[in-house]
């Protein structure tokens, strides 16, 4: 497939492809999280619906779970980074005594991926409400953690119905938070240009939303209450997740669930920490996709330049200020490599290793 931005003349259709249109309707307005979900869950034809969030963002469920009314079954602020199997299994018991006919997450990704895992037990229809840049909401993928170790599949049973989209939860999202989900939210894209089951529209999607994300997050450093600024970042997160839900991921994307489900590090800061040293891993093999990466970002060096936004406003440098102690990296690799997944360049214990030494110690990429 060509990446935009190929000489005139050149060929531009692509060999073969395919392209799934999820069953996903997108609401994308300001104050849409109270005007919009109600009309949501009755254009779903949902009468009970059990409101689940992370204890963080309890207040704003609160105001979700009170503009639905009596469609509202009630509120479970238990959600929990990485959806561990017990928080589920409680989560489960919750829907089913409220007699809750559909979900609805309210919140980042740990509210979204236990909304899914509860459409993944139960069948019933999820409505997500995002209040961060992960981009979780707009893919079929799930994840659990059990025993220390993250499962992930794809199920179609888990893509959230209705997203509804809504910059004003944003604004109160912290600045070092918004960064790194922010940085979480561009690692979809940029392992998305790379992906070999990408079809025509990917790589548009991805560079508009590295484009929109990337500018978007110094404007939200420096005026975390401006609604253009949470509305543009906003707006990347959705193009960005939508390019995740739409490909395979590769060895950045492996080795965040490994550092998270083994090691407990936190999801969206292992992202931001990581996505430079993978990608400059993965540039020898990928020289298109990271040429139209450092096209989005007007840059010569992706790698660098992704390296250089994170650290001007303020993100973690490296895994060992995440906490990860330097003994882990060598069984961070082994379990990285124990299985094949698609990556542009081959995936050896000894490549990855080399990665996680260079992530944990911060170097220069």
């Amino acid at each position: 497939m060509n990446i935009p931005g190929t000489p005139p003349g050149a060929p531009v259709a692509p060999l073969g492809f395919t392209w799934e249109t999820l069953p996903v309707r997108v609401v994308f307005r300001a104050g849409a999280a109270v005007t919009a979900t109600p009309g949501e869950a009755a254009r779903l034809g949902l009468r009970r619906l059990l409101v689940v969030c992370g204890s963080r963002g309890e207040a704003t469920a609160r105001a979700v779970a009170d503009a639905l009314g009596d469609r509202c079954a009630g509120l479970h602020a238990g959600a929990r980074t990485h959806v561990p199997v017990p928080v589920v299994d409680r989560a489960v018991e919750v829907l089913r005594a409220a007699g809750a006919d559909g979900c609805v997450a309210v919140g980042g990704g740990s509210a979204t991926g236990l909304g899914k895992a509860l459409a993944l037990r139960t069948g019933l229809p999820l409505i997500a409400v995002p209040s961060t840049y992960s981009g979780s909401e707009m893919t079929p993928v799930w994840g659990l953690t059990e025993h220390g170790a993250k499962r992930t599949g794809r199920d179609p049973a888990v893509q959230p119905r209705s997203v509804v989209y809504d910059p004003e939860l944003t604004r109160s999202l912290p600045v070092p938070l918004s960064v790194t989900s922010g940085m979480n939210a561009l690692a979809h894209a940029a392992e998305a240009l790379y992906a070999p089951d990408a079809a025509p529209l990917v790589p548009l999607m991805a560079q508009e939303g590295v484009r929109a994300m990337a500018g978007a997050l110094p404007r939200v450093a420096a005026a975390p209450g401006d609604p253009a600024a949470r509305a543009d970042a906003l707006y990347g997160a959705w193009l960005c997740g939508t390019c995740l839900g739409g490909t395979t991921m590769g060895l950045h994307h492996k080795l965040c669930h490994v550092l998270g489900g083994t090691f407990g590090l936190p999801h969206a800061e292992t992202h931001t920490v990581l996505l430079p040293y993978v990608l400059a891993h993965n540039a020898p093999a990928a020289p298109g996709a990271l040429a139209a990466l450092g096209r989005a970002l007007s840059a010569d060096d992706a790698p660098r330049a992704l390296q250089d936004l994170a650290g001007r406003l303020g993100a973690p440098r490296s895994l060992a200020q995440l906490g990860l102690d330097k003994a882990d990296l060598a069984v961070a690799a082994e379990r990285a490599t124990s299985q094949a997944y698609a990556n542009p360049r081959e995936v050896t214990a000894a490549g990855v290793l080399g990665v996680l030494t260079a992530a944990w110690e911060g170097a220069a990429v």
